[in-house]
């Protein structure tokens, strides 16, 4: 026969038992989470290091030169220097002084 001092120290030994299961299963689910957000930071990180659009800039002058050449000067985001490039009628008629303005053709200057 099993004695009511057996049953307790049973369900004492289950109780632990569960416990046991539950810390390791917590413990599983820290490691994952630990390893998700070392992903998330490195992903962060990776955005965050991208290149800056060094063919871009801004509009500091707009005038026809000789030969038709309808000139836009612009002002380098990355390095502050100035170069006036010749595009056609349509693309120098559309963007004005102050405006943002990216050369496509053009690593930096």
């Amino acid at each position: 026969s099993v004695s009511m001092g057996s049953f307790i120290l049973c369900e004492l030994a289950h109780c632990q038992l569960m416990l046991d299961i539950s810390f390791v299963e917590l413990i599983k689910s820290f490691e994952k989470m630990k390893n998700l957000l070392l992903i998330v930071l490195i992903s962060i990180l990776l955005i965050s290091c991208e290149k800056e659009d060094c063919s871009c800039g801004v509009i500091t002058n707009d005038e026809i030169l000789e030969n038709n050449c309808y000139s836009l000067t612009i002002r380098n985001d990355c390095s502050s220097n100035k170069k006036t490039f010749c595009f056609d009628y349509d693309v120098w008629f559309n963007n004005s002084v102050g405006d943002d303005f990216c050369v496509t053709n053009e690593d930096s200057w």
